[in-house]
């Protein structure tokens, strides 16, 4: 045990450890239909207790707000019975969702008569440690639940109470449902003790997802012993080339950027190629404004009014506020340089009928998510059609971009004899 966590944190953190373990067992052997029944529990309690839920969550906003937390913040903190819907709503889309547990990856017969087939099974246990969006806790637990995985939730302080009412609910549901309740839990603390402890945990939790901001994803993924998939913050890109539609890349641009400032997959950079650049940057710059967007441009934007002298931070920054860093290329070389030196490898678009230069960009820019023609806010794992993600990861192995309950798999090998000896 490292000097650093307490005794007690330690053991506590360890302990709901071991009962998630305890339960993955038994979850590992419930059927689909067991498991829905749950999501569909789970689903109607959060839109039954929903009063309580709001309660808890109000009680967070008021302490955000009076420590002066940020708005954008507090818009992901926030809940209201249309954003308690929507996590009802995935709970239910995951329950439609197939089943990836005992999937046949591949498989057949060897030339030996040995049977030998590559299934998907659980992680076994999950580790959650996430900030603000106390949404993440159901997604969390519903993905983890379909996915035959017992999970464990590390909010952040700032939504201590949204989520252990939303945990409590869950917990409840799910118990009604027939399955065990230590399925879904919190991690107990609210200092950093428990996190260090969750992180540390090696035997008892298989894998741990950090979401949240730079700092928070690098903390996890350079201290932690047990295994992590990463996912990234997103400094995303629009590049309007030559070749594009101005009336498609106007839409796009404002889409990505306004739709919803405060989440990973909204773009925070607007590159131009200059021979648009005398028609777009006033539409642009004009729209942009109007929806109360604040830019930070190079020479060409910064000729427009209001507009703000970019810094070289700027072109790395990930805003989660109405802020676009913009700048004019001088041709599509140009434009993927920029990207390759500043992106985030979240998502990056193109908006451009070009299709050679479509190619091309699709090609090289080395992103989770490379779009054409269409807004970064399309990088979502609902939007893909995996129902409720857990997260996006920009890493490379094991998954990369949305993970939704196929990423929240391993793999085992069957294999079936008669008696063979090698």
């Amino acid at each position: 045990m490292t000097a650093e966590v307490p005794l007690t944190i330690e053991a506590e953190v360890r302990e709901v450890a071991r009962r998630a373990r305890a339960a993955s067992r038994a979850l590992a052997l419930a059927t689909r239909a067991q498991k829905d029944a749950a999501l569909r529990t789970m689903a109607d309690a959060m839109l039954a207790r929903s009063a309580e839920v709001l309660a808890a969550n109000a009680e967070d906003v008021d302490r955000a707000q009076a420590g002066g937390t940020p708005a954008n913040i507090i818009d992901r903190l926030r809940l209201d019975e249309d954003r308690l819907a929507g996590m009802a709503a995935g709970l239910r889309e995951v329950a439609g969702l197939a089943d990836p547990v005992g999937e046949v990856v591949r498989g057949g017969v060897l030339a030996n008569g040995l049977e030998l087939r590559q299934v998907r099974v659980p992680f076994g246990v999950v580790g959650m440690i996430y900030e603000a969006r106390p949404n993440v806790t159901a997604d969390a637990a519903g993905i983890c639940l379909k996915s035959g995985n017992a999970v464990l939730l590390r909010g952040s302080s700032s939504a201590r109470s949204s989520n252990a009412a939303i945990v409590a609910v869950l917990r409840d549901a799910v118990v009604a449902a027939g399955l065990p309740a230590d399925v879904v839990q919190l991690v107990p603390g609210e200092s950093h003790d428990s996190v260090k402890a969750l992180m540390r945990a090696r035997g008892l939790v298989d894998v741990l997802i950090p979401r949240g901001g730079a700092g928070l994803i690098a903390s996890v993924v350079e201290e932690s012993t047990v295994p992590v998939i990463e996912t990234g913050v997103g400094n995303c890109h629009v590049y309007v080339d030559a070749a594009a539609d101005l009336d498609k890349a106007l839409a796009i641009v404002l889409n990505a950027k306004t739709h919803r400032t405060s989440v990973c997959n909204a773009a925070e950079s607007l590159l131009v190629h200059a021979e648009v650049a005398e028609e777009f940057l006033p539409r642009v710059g004009a729209a942009l404004q109007a929806e109360g967007v604040t830019i930070h441009g190079d020479e060409a934007f910064a000729a427009l009014d209001g507009v703000l002298p970019a810094s070289e931070e700027d072109w790395g920054t990930e805003y989660l506020s109405l802020d676009i860093a913009a700048r004019v290329v001088p041709d599509l070389d140009a434009a993927l340089e920029h990207v390759r030196t500043y992106s985030s490898g979240h998502s990056d678009a193109i908006v451009t009928e070009d299709q050679g230069a479509a190619r091309r960009f699709v090609a090289e820019v080395d992103s989770a998510a490379v779009l054409v023609n269409a807004s970064t806010r399309f990088t979502d794992g609902g939007e893909f059609g995996f129902g409720a993600e857990i997260g996006i990861s920009t890493q490379k192995l094991h998954a990369r971009g949305p993970m939704g309950l196929m990423e929240m798999t391993s793999t085992k090998y069957v294999v079936i004899g008669d008696g063979h000896i090698r």
